[in-house]
């Protein structure tokens, strides 16, 4: 029997991963690293025609919020 691959759906997806300015083909996320404080930055490459290309982003939401609850004025019970 053959076995069918879907693709998933875009949302489902945690990382946006955008199309080469090239040649249109979707990319591949290479790598992730620091940037400045909160951000990351995000190296793709295209699977088609070796374009690379790099992105800085907000890091991952719930790294912040919980990073917010670290430094905030909350404390945990006595």
């Amino acid at each position: 029997m053959p076995q069918y691959h879907t693709r998933p759906e875009p949302s489902l997806i945690p990382i946006e991963r955008p199309r080469c300015p090239k040649c249109c083909n979707r990319m591949m996320l290479a790598g992730i690293s620091p940037a400045s404080e909160g951000y990351d930055k995000r190296t793709f490459a295209c699977t088609k025609c070796d374009h690379m290309l790099t992105r800085t982003v907000a890091c991952d939401s719930m790294k912040s919020v919980t990073a917010g609850w670290q430094y905030s004025e909350l404390k945990a019970p006595e």
